[in-house]
């Protein structure tokens, strides 16, 4: 399945550069085992970060930030066949959360549910 791994990456951190990598980091620890157990596992931002820096972004929340980073989540998800939710507040998370719902698509909050 492509999985969408969703949690905290913006929130909590102030737009704090080395907060936002660490938030990334720890969506990243899920992927390699979601990898090996036959998923095809993706986040957001893998795909956010790089057309914002494309389009012009020059701070974290500016328009053209703002125009990608949800967006971008949005349409992914409509590809996926599962979302793992990580733990802690995350707006985007949630939103994550709500739209895989109203999709159809399980949501799991234990990452080794998926991993056989």
């Amino acid at each position: 399945m492509m999985v969408l791994v969703a949690g905290p990456y913006r929130s909590g951190t102030d737009d704090d550069p080395a907060r936002m990598a660490a938030n990334l980091e720890r969506l990243e620890s899920v992927t390699l085992a979601l990898f090996d157990a036959g998923h095809l596992p993706v986040i957001g931002e893998w795909i956010a970060l790089p057309l914002m820096r494309r389009a012009g972004s020059l701070a974290v929340g500016d328009e053209i930030y703002r125009r990608y980073a949800y967006p971008v989540a949005h349409r992914l998800l409509e590809q996926c066949q599962a979302v793992v939710r990580l733990a802690g507040a995350s707006k985007g998370a949630d939103e994550d959360v709500r739209r895989a719902g109203e999709l159809g698509i399980p949501v799991y909050t234990d990452v080794r549910e998926l991993l056989g």
